[in-house]
C-alpha cells in the first residue's frame, strides 16, 4: 500500500479525496501568473487617475450610496474612488498573506502521503501570485493607501500561525475573508465596464481562481465538522457568524484615515459601513451562500440564526452558487 493510499486512515474520504484531486488538477491546468497574463504596459489598460469610471457604483459600493457622496464635485468623486479601490486592493493582499501563514501552519503537520498536502500548496501558490498582482495594481493606481486598519494589521501575523493550530477555525475565517471579497468583485463585472479596464482584469482572474479555494473551504469544512461531537459543532455554529461579521467590516470598510483624507462626515461613514438600510442589506448580501453552506453542514441551529439575525447578516440562502442578487438597487 502506497503512502497515497494509507494516509490518514478512513478519516479522508474517497469522495473527499475525488475532489482535491479535481481541485489539484484544476490548478495544474487553469492557472494564472500575473506578468504572463496581464499586459501591464498595454496602453489599453494604462490608468488615468481623472478617470469617471473610478467613481464608486452606488449599487455595489456603499459609500457611493450615500447622499453625501452624489452630492461631492466629479473630481474629488474621482478621488474617493481611486483611494478606495486602492485600498481594497491592498487589503486583499494582506488577507491572502494572513492565509497562507495559518495554511503553511495546517499543512506541515499533515502525514506524507496527504492529498491535502498537494492541494493547499497549489492554492498557496495562487494566493502568492494574487499578492504580486494586486500589490502591482496598487503600484500602478499611484496612491500610498494603507491597507488593513491598524489593530488588525498588528495583529495579522499572530491570527495566521493561531488558524494553523485550529484549523476549523482557520477555513471558516478564510470564507468570512473571501467570500465579501469574491461577492463585491462579482458584482462590479455583472454591471460592467464601471471600472479602468486593468482593475476589472485582475477582477477576472481573481474570481476565476476564487473559485477553486472557495470550493476546498468548503470542501474541507464538511469533512471535519462532520466528524466533530456536539459541543465542537456548536462552537463552529457560533464561530461561523462572527467571523463572517468581524471580518466583513476588516476587509470591506476602510480606516479612518480614508475619513480624514476626504474630509468625509463621521455619521456619513457610520451610515455607510453598516447603519443605514442600504448598506445592511449590502452586508447581509455577501453572506449569502454561506447562510446556504451552514444550512448544509447542519450549523444553522435557533442560537446561530438569533446570532446571525443580532448581526445584521441574516437574510435567505442562496439557491446556488454565487448566485445574482435581485432588487437591491438603491432607491434614489
Amino acid at each position: 500500500m502506497t503512502l497515497t493510499e494509507s494516509s490518514r486512515g478512513e478519516f479522508i474520504t474517497e469522495e473527499y479525496r475525488d475532489a482535491l484531486a479535481t481541485l489539484s488538477q484544476g490548478s495544474v491546468d487553469r492557472h494564472f501568473d500575473p506578468y504572463l497574463d496581464i499586459d501591464w504596459d498595454s496602453p489599453e489598460l494604462a490608468l488615468d487617475p481623472n478617470d469617471v469610471r473610478w467613481v464608486l457604483s452606488p449599487d455595489v459600493d456603499p459609500l457611493g450610496a450615500t447622499q453625501w457622496y452624489r452630492d461631492q464635485p466629479l473630481d474629488k468623486q474621482i478621488a474617493i474612488g481611486r483611494w478606495r479601490t486602492a485600498n481594497a486592493v491592498k487589503v486583499g493582499a494582506a488577507f491572502e498573506s494572513i492565509l497562507i501563514r495559518g495554511m503553511m501552519q495546517y499543512v506541515m503537520k499533515l502525514p506524507n502521503g496527504s492529498p491535502e498536502f498537494r492541494y493547499c500548496l497549489h492554492e498557496m501558490t495562487e494566493e502568492c501570485n494574487h499578492i504580486q498582482m494586486f500589490q502591482e495594481l496598487v503600484n500602478r493606481i499611484g496612491i500610498d493607501v494603507p491597507g488593513m486598519r491598524p489593530v488588525f494589521k498588528a495583529m495579522s501575523p499572530l491570527i495566521g500561525v493561531a488558524g494553523g493550530y485550529a484549523h476549523t477555525i482557520l477555513f471558516i475565517g478564510i470564507l468570512a475573508g473571501e467570500e465579501p471579497i469574491d461577492h463585491y468583485q462579482k458584482a462590479v463585472i455583472r454591471e460592467g465596464a464601471t471600472m479602468p479596464p486593468l482593475v476589472l482584469r485582475t477582477m477576472e482572474i481573481h474570481i476565476a481562481e476564487e473559485a477553486r479555494h472557495i470550493s476546498f473551504a468548503g470542501e474541507f469544512l464538511a469533512l471535519h465538522i462532520g466528524r466533530m461531537g456536539t459541543f465542537n459543532r456548536g462552537v463552529c455554529s457560533v464561530a461561523f457568524p462572527l467571523a463572517m461579521r468581524w471580518l466583513a467590516s476588516e476587509i470591506m470598510a476602510p480606516p479612518r484615515s480614508f475619513a480624514k483624507e476626504f474630509d468625509i462626515p463621521r455619521e456619513v461613514i457610520e451610515q455607510a459601513f453598516w447603519k443605514s438600510e442600504h448598506s445592511r442589506k449590502i452586508l447581509s448580501g455577501y453572506f449569502a451562500d454561506m447562510r446556504k453552506l451552514t444550512e448544509e453542514l447542519g450549523l444553522m441551529n435557533p442560537v446561530a440564526r438569533r446570532l446571525w439575525r443580532a448581526l445584521g447578516i441574516d437574510g435567505p440562502a442562496s439557491r446556488y452558487r454565487s448566485e445574482p442578487e435581485r432588487g437591491l438597487r438603491r432607491v434614489a
